[in-house]
C-alpha cells in the first residue's frame, strides 16, 4: 500500500468504477504486492485492524477493492492466529456470486492484508437500522440470495456459523453477500456426520443446539436463515429479550410470535426453518424454491431509498 500521497480519496468514484464485477479480475491479482496498491478511505474498523477503499494500479483497468489490514500483535494478544488462517483458506476455496470474494492475502512484517471483493452498498445491518424493517421483496431476494450462497457452502463441507445481518454486505448490483467466515469451519470428514461441539456466532441467532451445547452440523446455518428472514421483515430477531437468559430459553423452547403483518408465505417458511429438531429444518435447497421466496423475490437491483 503506497504512503505517498494520493486524492484517490478527493476522487469522486464512477459508476463503472462501482459495478466492477468481482469475477472480472482477472489473474494478476495473485502477484499483488503491497505496492501496487494506491489508498482510499476507510471503510471500517475493528478489533484487530481496519478496513480501506484501495484501487490497484498494476493493471490499466485499477480495479477497486477493500483491504482489511490485521495488526500481527493484536492477533497475538488474543489468540486469534489460528482463527485468522481457518477464515483465510476457508474463504478462498468457496466461490459464488453471493458471497464476497477474497482475492488473495499478503503476508507483512507486523500486518496481514486481505484483498476482498468490495461492497460499496455497506453492511446489511446499516439498512435495516435506518429503514427498522424491510418489504418482503426485498427480504424475500435477499434469503434466496444467502441461501444459495449456503447450499453452496455446505456443498463444499463448510459451515458459516455466523450469519446476521452485520456479516452480509450489499455489493455493486444490489445483491447480497455473505461475508465474514471468521467463525466458519470445515465439517471434518473423520467426524461422525461432520458435527461439532465448539460455541460460536451471536445469541439471537444461536441455533438450540448451541444453546444446550450438544454436537450440531450445518442444519445451525437453517436456523439462522429463519431469523435472519424475520429479523428483515419485522426489525429484530424473533428471540430477542432483556437478558441473555431469556433470550436462550425462548431459543431452546422455541417461543415466538408474528406481527399481525407478516404474511402467511414468511410466516411458513420461517416456521419451518426455526425447528428445535435439526433434522426437521427445511434444506437449504428448499429454502431457494419455497413458493414466498419464489413469488416474492426478484433479480433486479433493489435501490435503497436514500440511493
Amino acid at each position: 500500500m503506497s504512503d505517498q500521497k494520493s486524492d484517490f480519496r478527493l476522487k469522486p468514484l464512477t459508476l463503472e468504477e462501482l459495478q466492477q464485477p468481482a469475477e472480472s479480475i482477472p489473474d494478476e491479482y495473485k502477484d499483488w504486492k503491497i505496492h501496487d496498491f494506491e489508498t482510499g478511505f476507510a471503510l471500517g474498523n475493528g478489533r484487530f485492524g481496519r478496513v480501506f477503499l484501495v484501487r490497484e494500479t498494476k493493471t490499466e483497468l485499477n480495479f477497486l477493492l477493500a483491504m482489511k489490514v490485521l495488526f500481527k500483535a493484536q492477533l497475538s494478544k488474543y489468540n486469534m492466529e489460528h482463527q485468522l488462517r481457518r477464515e483465510i483458506e476457508i474463504h478462498q476455496r468457496v466461490k459464488h456470486p453471493n458471497i464476497v470474494r477474497l482475492f488473495t492475502w499478503i503476508n507483512h512484517t507486523d500486518k496481514i492484508f486481505l484483498l476482498l471483493e468490495y461492497a460499496p452498498g455497506g453492511d446489511m445491518y446499516t439498512h435495516l437500522s435506518k429503514l427498522r424493517r424491510f418489504t418482503e421483496r426485498r427480504t424475500a431476494t435477499y434469503v434466496w440470495q444467502i441461501s444459495d450462497a449456503l447450499s453452496y457452502c455446505h456443498s463444499k463441507g463448510v459451515i458459516h456459523r455466523d450469519i446476521k445481518p452485520e456479516n452480509i454486505l450489499i455489493g455493486a448490483r444490489g445483491q447480497a453477500l455473505l461475508a465474514d467466515f471468521g467463525w466458519a469451519a470445515q465439517s471434518p470428514k473423520e467426524s461422525r456426520h461432520g458435527r461439532r461441539k465448539t460455541g460460536c456466532g451471536t445469541t439471537d441467532y444461536m441455533a438450540p443446539e448451541i444453546i444446550s451445547k450438544i454436537a450440531y452440523d450445518s442444519k445451525i446455518d437453517n436456523w439462522m436463515i429463519g431469523v435472519l428472514c424475520y429479523e428483515l421483515l419485522v426489525g429484530n430477531p424473533p428471540f430477542e429479550s432483556k437478558d441473555t437468559k431469556e433470550t436462550n430459553e425462548k431459543i431452546t423452547s422455541v417461543t415466538y410470535t408474528f406481527p399481525d403483518y407478516v404474511k402467511t408465505g414468511a410466516r411458513d417458511l420461517i416456521s419451518k426453518l426455526l425447528l428445535a429438531e435439526p433434522k426437521k429444518r427445511l434444506a437449504m435447497k428448499d429454502v431457494v424454491t419455497h413458493e414466498w421466496v419464489v413469488k416474492k423475490a426478484t433479480q433486479d437491483p433493489i435501490p435503497f431509498p436514500d440511493q
